[in-house]
């Protein structure tokens, strides 16, 4: 059997082993979060046509893509930094969010600098609160959208029968699925946050606490400590 302190001490490396091995797998997955949140922003395969649809094209957020039905030739339109161009208003509020999701996880990878200077469960929680910022806007993007549908670009593509959240004869395409799976991913990633936060922050409390009693003399900390007078000569 080992002492007490030594299986502590023990069992506080191997803590402090695994909560870095998981820190370094959740910042992997966060770059990869990050990089899923770009390609749904940039990426305009949101909805495209299916066999029964009157023109072939796709949408995205803000650019689209539709045949004028006598060509295979498709016409492109749309970009984010002119608003004008974009055929919603549901699109217009889509992309703001979806946009806003992908600034927040950008600027949450560019505060992985600040556990050089910060403590460690400080940068966790405030990755995890931009994490979950994230998500809610991917949440609100993915809902609005669907809004859209019933501009007259889509009914061209789509058909008549297209209206809000009913897409006709079209489909739902890879992009919008993807931006769905990265609502999970951004919970996840942000629980995941929260949880090592408080973990290092218990860490850190475990190990004042050990060195104030390291300080303390072990005589002192006893109920045998020696009570020491003087007598007057």
């Amino acid at each position: 059997m080992l002492p007490a302190s030594e299986a502590a001490k023990i069992y506080q490396t191997n803590y402090v082993r695994n909560s870095r091995a998981i820190g370094v797998l959740w910042a992997i997955f966060t770059i990869l979060f990050a990089i899923v949140n770009v390609v749904c922003f940039i990426q305009p395969y949101w909805i495209g046509d299916g066999v029964d649809t009157p023109q072939a094209g796709y949408f995205g957020l803000f650019h689209y893509c539709i045949g004028n039905g006598l060509s295979r030739d498709l016409t492109c339109q749309g970009s984010f930094t002119e608003f004008g161009s974009i055929p919603s208003a549901a699109f217009k509020a889509a992309s703001f969010f979806i946009g806003m999701s992908m600034v927040l996880v950008l600027t949450c990878i560019g505060c992985f600098a600040l556990f050089f200077f910060c403590s460690t469960g400080t940068v966790y929680k405030i990755c995890g609160w931009m994490q979950l910022a994230a998500g809610t806007c991917l949440i609100l993007g993915c809902m609005i959208y669907p809004d859209g549908w019933d501009s007259d670009e889509v009914k061209r593509m789509c058909g008549e029968q297209t209206d809000k959240y009913t897409l006709g004869a079209c489909s739902v395409r890879w992009a919008y699925i993807l931006a769905i799976m990265g609502i999970m991913d951004a919970l996840i990633l942000s629980f995941l946050a929260f949880v090592l936060g408080n973990r290092q922050d218990s860490l850190m409390s475990e190990e004042l606490l050990g060195d104030s009693k390291r300080i303390i003399p072990s005589w002192l900390c006893s109920g045998n400590a020696v009570e020491v007078g003087f007598r007057q000569p």
